[in-house]
């Protein structure tokens, strides 16, 4: 039976990622995905997914622990990962993960360092505080000289923020719009829309459909769904109170100033929430790192 009002899976939940682009049977969803947001010269024809844990070299290095990894019929290496929450130095972890594909392709003996690209693909449920007001959505960074100039090409970084996007399906024109809009609407969709009748499109919505799940399935996108609507609700909490403390303090202080300390202590005390939560339940920190933005070693204490 099933109990799920939605009809189609969210495929900003954890499972639902995975669900829909970490599988062998999904593969060409996520190089559909993909060809839209690369170069043209590094467009994947075909890939197999990697192991997603990646340890240091030495036993006290931080492990590193990706939603999809996976490498490309020429050799390139794509680290896909899904952020719902903002995390304290992002940008930091995201060139530390880019690491570890690139120490992998060491060679014994003697190397001449030539490497392969390595791409980071985040897609983001939030906006970066240094982009709000921008309208752009996707974002590519390089290595860059003091000309702006192209320094290395084969380090990419592409970020994609979700929440810019508002529009509806009449006023999609691309085949990107449509995937940006399946990632905010898929689970509200009751049946698929005359915009998405693509082969590819066909397959996305026929591997979403919940009912189609074995009840193992059901049951782990269950917890995962429960995980996501809670991050959902320790933002919208942290949004509303952060407001009402931003308007008390900001009577003293200045609106600013108290909107920016009002959010930080509404969101603090959630976060926490979530993490005892999961914690109990025996998720590994890395996971509750990402759900809650919280640093590895405040977790550790809880």
């Amino acid at each position: 039976m099933n109990y799920f009002k939605e009809k189609y899976i969210n495929p900003l939940t954890d499972f639902g990622f995975k669900k829909l682009f970490g599988s062998e049977p999904n593969k060409e969803l996520l190089i559909d995905f993909l060809n839209q947001v690369l170069p043209e010269k590094h467009r994947v024809k075909n890939l197999t997914y990697a192991k997603s844990e990646h340890l240091g070299d030495k036993q006290l290095d931080r492990k590193a622990i990706f939603d999809l990894y996976c490498i490309g019929q020429s050799g390139e290496h794509f680290i896909v990962e899904l952020q719902k929450a903002k995390q304290n130095f992002f940008k930091d972890r995201s060139v530390y993960y880019a690491s570890f594909p690139i120490q992998t392709q060491a060679k014994r003996g003697n190397w001449d360092y030539k490497l392969e690209p390595v791409y980071t693909i985040g897609i983001l449920d939030f906006e970066f505080d240094d982009h709000k007001g921008t309208p752009d959505i996707l974002h590519t960074v390089e290595l860059k000289n003091q000309h702006c100039e192209t320094f290395y090409d084969k380090l990419v970084f592409i970020y994609i923020e979700l929440p810019k996007f508002n529009k509806t399906e009449a006023e999609l024109t691309t085949h990107f719009d449509k995937w940006l809009y399946l990632f905010k609407y898929l689970s509200v969709l009751q049946d698929r829309p005359k915009a998405f009748q693509d082969k590819i499109f066909e397959r996305l919505f026929k591997a979403a459909e919940i009912a189609r799940f074995s009840p193992e399935e059901r049951e782990a996108y269950r917890e995962s769904l429960k995980y996501y609507r809670d991050l959902q609700n320790v933002v919208d909490t942290s949004r509303e109170e952060g407001l009402k403390e931003g308007r008390e303090e900001g009577l003293k202080e200045g609106r600013e100033e108290g909107l920016k300390e009002g959010r930080e202590m509404g969101t603090a005390e959630l976060k926490l929430q979530i993490a005892r939560q999961m914690k109990a339940m025996g998720e590994p920190a890395d996971k509750i790192a990402r759900y809650t933005g919280l640093p590895a070693n405040e977790i550790d204490k809880l």
